[in-house]
């Protein structure tokens, strides 16, 4: 496997043109713009859109698989997503280089409080950031490349540059397993879906421009088929169904710190099911994932999204299960 991290030092940047269709690449678009989106940041709605596309804009242009984008959020050089969630600033002046190392470009947002918070509340919404980056890595067509330790919140206290550190920073601390359970769950949950292959292996092999060919992707906002791409907007949602229409699956993004309504698409009568609320990252374990034959069903048109979540509904043809 030949994996391209398609930048330099010195400033050269070619994700998206590396030379070799052999390569892989290190998507740094998708960790930017996913950090922008989660963070509230204007005007990235329509660069997330794309992101979980396996960013045709950036590889649609030749005849590449959608695994061509490795998408992540964090790697070893940079924050761990606890902080992420946790600074505004990078913290790196136990390097000895008065904290003039590592990048100052980190799109992360401490949720309020700057390191570690006592406050429930803070915490709680680092929780839900965390498993929003996670689900979205692992659910956006590409493949999926996750940091060690990130399962379980690990930090590193703000230092982005870690490297030169084989200390408590740098060491991993295995009593977060217990502590951030719940993260764990979460993302193997995520790992077992994304086993399932569910939309992509019908058809081993499919490019992105076979794919956007396809028309399996239905873009909305809060309201069916109006999706908001202007630069205030902090929300959207989509529907996906499977090339050969053995399911449907809809996703609602709320990076706006306020609830909002979404409107839900209609089942097709006769051979579907209801939708099954599968994900929602702003309730507690263990209902902020379910295994799919135990997700709940949901009779409502609409659903309520909370600030800063993400919802994923289901629905299959009631004639065969997954």
């Amino acid at each position: 496997k030949l994996i391209a991290e398609a930048w330099d030092a010195a400033g050269l940047y070619q994700v998206g043109s590396f030379i070799g269709d052999s390569w892989k690449e290190w998507n740094g678009r998708f960790r930017d713009d996913i950090r922008g989106f989660l963070k509230g940041d204007v005007g990235t709605v329509s660069s997330v859109a794309s992101r979980l596309l396996g960013s045709p804009d950036l590889y649609g242009h030749k005849e590449r698989e959608p695994e061509q984008s490795v998408n992540f959020v964090t790697c070893p050089d940079g924050f761990t997503l606890n902080d992420v969630v946790s600074y505004n600033r990078k913290h790196n002046e136990g390097n000895g280089e008065d904290n003039g190392d590592g990048t100052d470009y980190n799109v992360s947002w401490n949720c309020g409080v700057e390191g570690p918070a006592g406050d429930p509340a803070i915490e709680a919404i680092r929780n839900r950031q965390v498993k929003n980056f996670l689900a979205l890595t692992l659910c956006a067509i590409g493949t999926p490349m996750v940091l060690m330790g990130d399962e379980v919140r690990r930090t590193q206290r703000g230092n982005n540059n870690a490297y030169c550190q084989d200390n408590e920073i740098s060491w991993f601390d295995w009593s977060l397993l217990d502590r951030h359970a719940d993260v764990h769950r979460f993302l193997k949950h995520l790992i077992a879906y994304r086993k399932r292959r569910v939309v992509s292996s019908e058809e081993p092999g499919l490019s992105l421009n076979q794919l956007m060919a396809l028309g399996r992707v239905h873009w909305h906002g809060v309201r069916l088929n109006q999706p908001n791409w202007s630069g205030d907007s902090h929300s959207v949602a989509f529907t996906v169904e499977s090339v050969q229409g053995r399911f449907r699956l809809h996703v609602m993004l709320n990076a706006y710190w306020e609830p909002l309504v979404f409107e839900l698409p209609p089942v097709k009568r006769g051979g579907e099911g209801p939708w099954h609320r599968w994900i929602d990252t702003s309730l507690d374990a263990p209902h902020d994932i379910c295994d799919w034959v135990e997700a709940p069903a949901v009779s409502d048109t609409t659903c309520l999204v909370q600030p800063r979540s993400i919802v994923f509904m289901v629905v299959r043809p009631r004639e065969r299960s997954e």
